[in-house]
């Protein structure tokens, strides 16, 4: 058994543009778990396959970790030794899933990341699904494996917004640490995790997710609270920085600098 595992908070058409393209797939999941945090609008959504669980927010934080570890865990409660993680943002291409699906049987101890492109602003009439591959480009630091072939993958490189894994795996990994609250810094813990137990990380081509737009400044500054907490909890953990491309860019912006004394990054007006 197979489930794509969403999170989801707002972009609902997002979210629907998903569903219309895991509907399209030559493989169809045998679950689509959707964790709707902090958005009772999405009970909606439930139907024969695809069941909406709730997460609150935590001192207004969205629980992004928690509410990935309770769709996955539902998952698995329900039989499913295959988890495909999309981010709300991604409609499968037709073979996504099925490629994902015979991977993880072949790689059964890995993490499989599959290419993302990246759309325009969607038309007046929103995407033609049949034409995604026309519109999305490749993520300029991302690799793009030639259809078909798997290629190694640095545990750096691994992000959230695609990927897949045996259930084995995932209860190997223990799932995303919860201690990151908000957004930042997950999803390069849990890579490090797996890295540490064992997992290695590949990269596949030939099956795409397709990214919708959505208008982000960069770096994130909507985020910047988020990022400096979950940063430093990432230190604490593994002794390096991450996200440092975004926290160099806020301290050009005036937001935040770098204490040598505490070794720490503080925000210019806290």
């Amino acid at each position: 058994m197979l489930a794509v595992v969403t999170t989801a908070s707002g972009r609902h058409d997002h979210l629907l543009n998903q569903m219309h393209g895991i509907a399209r797939s030559e493989r169809s999941p045998d679950l689509h778990v959707v964790v709707a945090m902090d958005d009772p609008q999405l009970s909606e959504l439930s139907g024969d396959r695809t069941i909406v669980l709730h997460q609150r927010r935590v001192d207004g934080r969205l629980q992004v970790a928690s509410a990935r570890n309770r769709g996955a865990e539902f998952a698995l409660s329900q039989g499913v030794d295959t988890l495909v993680f999309l981010d709300v943002d991604c409609i499968p291409s037709d073979r996504l899933i099925g490629r994902y699906a015979d991977l993880v049987m072949e790689l059964p101890g890995a993490l499989l990341s599959g290419t993302v492109t990246y759309l325009p602003p969607p038309p007046a009439g929103g995407y033609d699904l049949s034409r995604l591959s026309e519109l999305g480009r490749a993520h300029p630091a991302r690799p793009a494996p030639a259809h078909n072939t798997v290629q190694p993958l640095s545990i750096d490189l691994f992000w959230s917004v695609s990927f897949a894994l045996h259930a084995t795996t995932w209860t190997q990994i223990g799932g995303f640490c919860e201690a990151y609250t908000g957004y930042g810094a997950e999803d390069t813990d849990f890579a490090r995790i797996a890295q540490s137990r064992g997992a290695e990380h590949y990269a596949f081509g030939g099956a795409l997710a397709y990214h919708q737009w959505h208008p982000s400044p960069d770096p994130p500054v909507q985020h910047l609270h988020d990022i400096l907490r979950n940063a430093r909890t990432f230190h604490r953990r593994w002794g390096t920085w991450p996200m440092i491309g975004w926290l160099v860019g806020f301290e050009r912006l005036g937001l935040i600098v770098f204490d040598p004394a505490t070794q720490d990054w503080l925000l210019t007006n806290p």
